[in-house]
């Protein structure tokens, strides 16, 4: 599911720096990774398995809608 977040230009400009510094390929990545080191939380709590394939938008979406 994707949403739309507003961030002033300052901190767009440091997700952007974060993302080229880290080899992030999203902005998600950058935030992600941010959240996890600070809360020292466990990929697992981000849904991570590497023996799963991603969840498709259309297949996260029927899970919101219950």
């Amino acid at each position: 599911m994707k949403t739309t977040i507003q961030l002033n230009k300052k901190t767009v400009q440091i997700l952007k720096d974060l993302m080229r510094k880290m080899n992030a390929k999203t902005y998600d990545d950058v935030i992600r990774a941010l959240i996890r080191d600070k809360c020292e939380i466990k990929d697992s709590f981000f849904g991570s398995n590497p023996k799963l394939a991603p969840f498709k938008e259309e297949e996260e979406a029927e899970f919101h809608e219950l």
